[in-house]
């Protein structure tokens, strides 16, 4: 018997009707047989979100190019979680994410729904990977991605991930394909401005989410911004695992248990 064909798993934050999800699938059908699960409308910025207030719907869509498409209406980790318990009929081996239309890297990657989904694939011990493109138009030209996504794909299907540890992978939008991928860190940054103020017509205020985003180490080479600056695309490694070591500047924390009960 010949041995089944990679099963790849799909999802985003922008949609089943997002190109960039259309253009990863294209990319990626020569690997594996792919599946795709995606919210039925945009859900960026809801992270690692879960539904669970309320049912989700999951709708069989005509098959894209070959690829199984199926639509759900809920967040990208709910289209991973019900894609393991529901709709795959076998575990897949690695989950990919994108093509986000927009940036994910430095502090994004925490509010990201793309990375989300990611950050979901890689909690069920599944190699995982996101890539954006940092152009949020949705007519956005992906062919800056695809060197990316042909170089890393077939050696993470062959060498795996360390568990707990997936990618995020950032692709400047320089108009032609970048020469150049680096392994890099998050840089330190932070929003600004992050909420413009309005007024309705009845004179009640309201919010919109805007802001500018502050590389707090512009001149770092070691950083993913540094690199989307320079025309260089990004790969960072992510742990699920968000719990440090305890140096010597939390080295008072070690006194809580004997405090605590001392009392």
């Amino acid at each position: 018997m010949t041995e089944p064909r990679p099963l790849i798993l799909v999802s985003n934050d922008d949609s089943y009707q997002a190109s960039g999800l259309h253009v990863l699938i294209d990319r990626l059908l020569p690997y594996g047989d792919v599946v795709a699960v995606c919210p039925d409308a945009p859900r960026s910025g809801q992270s690692m979100a879960i539904t669970v207030n309320g049912p989700i719907h999951v709708t069989r869509l005509d098959d894209y190019h070959g690829a199984k498409l199926y639509k759900a209406g809920g967040t990208p980790v709910d289209c991973v979680k019900l894609s393991m318990h529901h709709i795959l009929d076998r575990m897949p081996d690695m989950v990919v994410a994108g093509i986000n239309h927009g940036s994910n890297a430095s502090i994004n990657v925490l509010y990201s729904g793309t990375m989300g989904a990611v950050m979901e694939g890689c909690a069920f011990g599944i190699p995982a990977v996101g890539f954006s493109l940092t152009d949020h138009a949705p007519d956005a030209d992906f062919t800056p991605c695809l060197r990316a996504i042909d170089t890393l794909v077939p050696m993470i299907l062959e060498r795996g991930l360390p568990r707990g540890i997936c990618l995020n992978v950032n692709v400047p939008d320089i108009g032609s394909v970048p020469a150049d991928m680096r392994l890099a860190v998050p840089c330190r940054g932070h929003w600004n401005d992050e909420y413009k103020e309005y007024t309705d017509p009845h004179g009640n205020k309201f919010y919109w989410l805007t802001g500018k985003f502050e590389n707090e180490e512009p001149e770092n080479e070691l950083t993913d911004e540094w690199c989307l600056s320079h025309g260089i695309i990004s790969v960072v490694p992510v742990a699920i695992d968000r719990s440090v070591p305890v140096g010597n500047d939390l080295e008072w924390l070690k006194e809580i248990s004997a405090r605590y009960t001392s009392f």
